[in-house]
């Protein structure tokens, strides 16, 4: 069914950006049976106000009890977000999000940059990946709800781009997810709340005229 719902969506955006050629429906190859993990297959496009992809991410780490475990390329999560986090944090929670050192656009990891002050006081961990560009965009939640898609944690995937994302329900899957995101956090470096109140002002600078477009990134 999640392979059947992905090649519809395929044929949809085809048609709606009017590419040449046509893409017939196919039948998927036959393979092992059904997994018994529970997937649906959560597609967001700029006509989508539900925002589903946003309100999954948003419910989940709001409801949250044990974890929440982030890895994200682009991360400028406006103000909603980040209260969930902090919050989620202030109950107990687990929260942990591995985020780039480097990015291919600047101003976002700014703005994503410029919420560290307040998540790290709230007891949110802060990995950020050495030696690679980070390119992931996976949550998991309390080891049980999984995501990875094409989203990441920003304005422009939340609303203006077509994005779509895998939400894959069950334990066994959560634990590899947890396995994958426990290797990545190994090759990054935690960012400490006392050496990061002593950046420079040039660096303030940065991530104070970023936020002021976040929305727009």
């Amino acid at each position: 069914p999640a392979t059947r719902a992905l090649h519809t969506m395929f044929r949809e955006v085809w048609a709606q950006q009017q590419c040449q050629g046509t893409v017939t429906a196919i039948e998927p190859p036959a393979g092992p049976p059904p997994g018994r993990q529970l997937m649906r297959v959560i597609p967001s496009t700029p006509q989508d106000t539900e925002n589903r992809i946003y309100t999954l991410l948003l419910g989940s780490i709001r409801a949250a009890q044990r974890s929440v475990y982030l890895t994200m390329a682009y991360f400028a999560p406006g103000q909603d977000m980040v209260d969930a986090l902090c919050q989620a944090a202030d109950r107990g929670v687990d929260v942990q999000l591995i985020l780039p050192s480097r990015s291919d656009f600047s101003p976002v990891m700014h703005a994503g940059r410029s919420h560290y002050e307040r998540l790290l006081k709230s007891g949110v961990r802060i990995h950020e990946l050495q030696e690679a560009v980070l390119h992931a965009k996976t949550a998991v939640i309390d080891g049980v709800v999984s995501t990875v898609g094409s989203s990441n944690m920003d304005w422009r995937s939340f609303v203006y781009n077509n994005e779509v994302n895998a939400v894959v329900l069950g334990e066994d899957f959560g634990d590899a997810m947890t396995r994958m995101f426990e290797r990545d956090r190994a090759a990054s470096q935690a960012i400490d709340l006392r050496r990061w109140q002593d950046r420079g002002v040039w660096q303030r600078g940065k991530e104070f005229f970023s936020r002021m477009f976040e929305q727009w990134w």
